[in-house]
Order: C-alpha cells, then structure tokens, then sequence
C-alpha cells in the first residue's frame, strides 16, 4: 500500500516553467507532501514537502487569472490555476494543514522504541486513572438508575393519593351537591399547585445546564455544509452534551445536540461529517477537515461509539504508517545536531562531556509519539469527569425532586389521614 494516501484532491492545471505551458492534472494533498500529477503522461510535475513551503497566496498571472500560488524553499515558485471548484477552497485546506504541521516525525517513535521511558510510564499511570474512572461512572449510572425508579415509585403514589383524593372529594360533599368539589375551593387548591410546580421547575432549571455547555476539546477545521463544496475555515467545538460549528469570528453556525446526531462518518483521521436526519425535510450535514482531528476523535470515539461510522477509506489510511509533513527521519536527525550546536555551552567542556549532553538532548524524556498518545488520553480522561460532573449534577437535580415529592406525598398523606378521621 502506498504510504502517501491523498487525505484531498482538485482537479486543475500546473505551470510548466520550462516549456511555458499549462499542464492539467490533479493536485493532490497528502500527510507530508504536495503533489501534482498530469492527466495525460501519468507523471509527476511537482513535488515538494509541507514543511518546505514558505508562502501560500492567491494571485493572479498574465496567461490565466485566479492562480494559486506555493512558494518553496530555494525560492521555487509553484502555479497552480482552474482549479475545482475554485481556489479559494484549495487555499483554505492547504493553508490550514501547512500551519497546523500535521503530524510528528516518525524516527522520532523509532528512537523511543529501545527501552521503556518516562513517557510509557506517564501512559500507564494514565490508563490507570482512566479505568478507575471508568469504574466510577458506571456506578454513578448505576445509581442514577435507581434515583429514577425511586422517582417513579413516587410518581405512582403521588397518583394513588390523587385518586384517593377524588373519593374522600366525594364522601365530604353534601348531599344536595351532585357534581364533586365545590368550586370556590376547586380554584383556590388548582392555584396553590400551579405555585408549587412553577416553583419546582424553576429550582429544577437553575441547577440544570452548568456542566452541559463546558467544553471539552476545540479544533480548527475547514468546514462546509452538505453537498457543498465550498470549505471555510472554521472550528469544531466537542461540548459535553452537544458538537457546535463556528465560524472564524467564533460566530455560532450551528449546534448538534447530542440525541440529535444520528451518524458520524470518518472518511479518513483528518475528515469526518456530521449528519442529524429528519423526515419529511433535508437533513442536516457538515463535513470537517482538519489536521488536529485525531485529537477530537479520541473524544468522539467515546461519546458517540454507537453513531462513529468508519469507512473504508479510512481502513486504508490506518493501514498506512503515520508520516510527518516536518521532513523524513535523517532531516530530523540533522535539525536535533543543529539545536545541539546552537546550544549555547561552556567554554570549557571535559572530554566526553559534549556527547554526553548530545545524547541527552537526543533522546528526550518523553517522545513526541507519547506526548500525543498522552494527549489524547488526557482529552478523554477529561470527557469521562465532566460526563461524571454533569451525572453528578443531574442526579442532585433528581434528588431534590425526590425530597420535595416525599415531603408532599407526606404531606398529603397526613391531610388524607385527619380527613378520614373526620368522616368517622
């Protein structure tokens, strides 16, 4: 399988330098490298690598308008025109992966691989931590479950008590009354309930929705809706009970509650759309693009695993090793020697002493590879305590309803009670 999978690609024409010509073909994006590949020779006419690229502008030339233009190092200068659907849609997502870097260097992941680090340790003890929590949350449901069945079991009495009301309704009203309650008392009892249940709802809203809108993790992507191929640039927000699209200006575009979204398509680790389905009406779609997807996925993965559709295009980039658009191993290696020479050190060094701090700077504490890893398990570590949080806060909401129903069911009770007492 290749190693370079095109994660997007357009169709449109190259500038040959040298014959002075137009050349169409498809420009392609992949994890590390830009390329462009004729239509009519199957040959590649450029090539270069996203850590390389020093410019990205929209101009315009004197043989055809509404150019894009990629400036490489060593001052090569790279046209890019007709695309499709139009540039500014190629120039967002290429813009958007060249400043986001994608991913980290993969000799960097071979280098931690020679015996166990602090990292692999951080990663344990995470793990650890995540599946206790884990535990946790399962006994807080387990719990909440419980509250629930109590508050139906109340519901039920408060039910019964009703009915019971009706009858000894009927056993105290007097005989020449054929039709139940009497109506001056009907009224001043249906007003002094509604006052009760405007005030427990009232309680029940104010300890809602503190812990529904915090946020979990926010990613830049390149967004568009629908069929539409028009992609803007944007960000995708992961709340705990919802997913919100914004815009640039951080201007609310739309918001997917959580029982709202219906699927979740991952079309590749830096792709994925949205869908909430409706009948009788369109549904409702967007699709994000962004090099920090992984990140976000590591949350979704959890929140939403029952609606996380993956598709084989995915299946083949997994299949894949992950690469970096930062450059290959021995350019790494090469940017490591040159931060030792920049590093500024003592006049005068021991013998032994300079590669000794090489190697220390060489292998790091912890690698770029674990700090992702742990990255991600953080973001989930973080999505299971507020899910706890908003558990937490729910069944405290439940357990407030649960004193005020029992203190009307006794209430109520002790009022049938002195009632009865009063037929005897």
């Amino acid at each position: 399988m290749s190693r370079d999978l095109p994660i997007h690609s357009w169709f449109g024409s190259y500038y040959i330098n040298s014959d002075k010509r137009w050349e169409n073909g498809t420009l392609s994006l992949t994890r590390t490298m830009v390329h462009f590949v004729s239509n009519q020779s199957k040959e590649s006419l450029a090539s270069f690598r996203l850590s390389r690229i020093m410019e990205i502008k929209m101009e315009s030339s004197s043989f055809i308008f509404s150019t894009l233009t990629v400036l490489e190092e060593g001052n090569v200068k790279h046209w890019f025109g007709s695309l499709k659907p139009n540039r500014v849609v190629v120039y967002n997502v290429l813009e958007h992966f060249w400043r986001e870097r994608l991913l980290s260097p993969s000799s960097e992941a071979r280098g931690a691989e020679c015996q166990p680090s602090k990292g692999r340790e951080l990663i344990n003890l995470v793990a650890g931590t995540q599946r206790r929590l884990e535990d946790t949350g399962r006994v807080l449901s387990h719990q909440g479950e419980q509250f629930d069945n109590m508050m139906q079991g109340l519901e039920t009495i408060d039910s019964d008590l009703g009915v019971a009301d009706k009858l000894l309704l009927e056993l105290e009203s007097p005989s020449w009354w054929p039709f139940g309650k009497l109506p001056w008392k009907a009224q001043q009892e249906a007003k002094a309930e509604d006052g009760a249940r405007a005030a427990a709802a009232a309680a029940s809203a104010a300890g809602k929705g503190s812990g529904r809108n915090k946020v979990i993790t926010s990613i830049p992507a390149v967004v568009t809706q629908g069929v539409n191929s028009d992609l803007k640039p944007g960000c995708l927000l992961v709340l705990v009970s919802s997913l919100e699209v914004r815009d640039t200006n951080c201007q609310l575009l739309h918001r997917f509650e959580r029982n709202e979204i219906d699927e979740i398509k991952v079309h590749s680790p830096y792709e994925i759309t949205v869908r909430q389905r409706f009948i009788g009406k369109p549904d409702i779609c967007y699709r994000f693009l962004s090099a920090k997807m992984p990140e976000a996925m590591s949350v979704l993965d959890m929140q939403y695993k029952k609606k996380v559709d993956f598709t084989s295009e995915y299946a083949a980039f997994r299949a894949t090793p992950a690469s970096s658009p930062s450059g290959g191993g021995p350019n790494w290696n090469e940017g490591l020697l040159q931060k030792c020479q920049e590093t500024e050190l003592p006049l005068a060094v021991p013998a032994g002493a300079l590669s000794q701090l090489q190697v220390q700077v060489l292998q790091p504490t912890v690698s770029q590879a674990e700090a992702q890893e742990l990255k991600q398990m953080l973001m989930q570590l973080k999505n299971l305590a507020l899910e706890a949080e908003t558990e937490l806060e729910r069944q405290d909401d439940v357990l407030d309803d649960l004193t005020s129903s029992t203190d009307r069911a006794t209430m109520h009770i002790e009022k049938h009670t002195c009632r009865m007492k009063r037929l005897l």
